[in-house]
């Protein structure tokens, strides 16, 4: 009995560890723009690829936190040279461009492209690009148009840390608004592009920041809006966020808006005394709703 007891309680280990494997599967991404698909075998088996492009950026949005790997093969024409150099940049969330540099690069022997392309695909290269909580937007562009280079994106979510949240009262003047979520009044601060949200604080720490579009009735369908993040009066994040109305959340006194379902980003904040400017950037779009919270841990956040 006790033997059949140990074997139950193993078994139904086994199962609550292989569910959370599960959610940290690796999963194949799709550029949502410049969608230039190719199609390589790569020991026999087919894999897909996007081309890079000079003008056109190659975007990928995901929710994080997580890890995209970017795997990259440039192409060599029947006149290359035995080695090939080549590089790409990327954007994460609007913030300064990087490089990702590869050198001495030869012919793969197990990849070949389809019969409509005239080349041989070179070794592969990966880069790893490690993102944080919330929403993600990243572009990809050739600096180089003399090669051409293809891209196979790969991202695998991570464990978030345990984090314990308090809210954070953004710098006045603030017009406070109070939505109704499951029974429980929650307050958010709307904002525009003429009265951006404010955040005063000392680093290092987190900012995390949750945002509701504010929709009329006669809004359909999903609604794309961009915010920009200044830091000190420098912009330093662009974020393209997407959102439809809420299921789940209303207005407490007004039943002539809906809000959107929150979208979510969080900022790291380095070292030293900040002020974030959280503005609209969309023209057409309405006022926005602003929550922000900072972890229970914080220290030296005076304002």
């Amino acid at each position: 009995m006790k033997k059949n007891l140990l074997i139950l309680v193993l078994l139904a280990f086994a199962v609550l560890g292989s569910s959370a494997q599960s959610t940290h599967k690796p999963t194949v991404m799709k550029p949502s723009s410049y969608r230039s698909k190719v199609v390589l075998t790569i020991s026999g088996k087919p894999s897909g690829y996007y081309s890079l492009s000079h003008e056109k950026p190659s975007v990928i949005n995901l929710n994080g936190p997580g890890v995209l790997k970017v795997i990259t093969r440039v192409r060599f024409t029947p006149n290359a040279s035995s080695k090939l150099n080549y590089q790409f940049s990327y954007v994460v969330n609007g913030a300064a461009p990087k490089t990702a540099k590869f050198s001495g690069v030869v012919r793969s022997e197990f990849a070949a492209y389809d019969v409509s392309i005239d080349a041989k695909p070179g070794q592969s290269r990966e880069t790893e690009i490690n993102l944080g909580r919330g929403v993600n937007t990243i572009e990809f562009l050739l600096p180089d148009p003399s090669v051409a280079v293809d891209a196979r994106y790969i991202f695998t979510p991570t464990k978030d840390k345990k984090t314990e949240w308090i809210s954070y009262a953004p710098m006045p003047p603030v017009e406070p608004v109070e939505l109704v979520s499951q029974e429980e009044n929650v307050k958010y601060y709307r904002f525009s592009k003429e009265k951006p949200l404010k955040v005063e604080l000392t680093g290092p720490t987190e900012l995390r920041v949750f945002t509701r579009i504010e929709n009329h009735f006669n809004m359909k369908g999903r609604i794309n809006y961009r915010l920009q993040v200044k830091d000190n009066n420098q912009v330093v994040y662009t974020y393209q966020l997407s959102s439809t109305h809420s299921e789940t959340t209303t207005y407490k006194d007004n039943a002539k808006l809906i809000p959107g379902k929150a979208c979510e980003f969080v900022i790291e904040v380095p070292k030293g005394k900040h002020v974030y400017e959280i503005i609209p950037l969309d023209e057409d779009k309405n006022t926005v709703l602003g929550r922000t919270m900072i972890p229970s841990k914080a220290v030296n956040l005076g304002k």
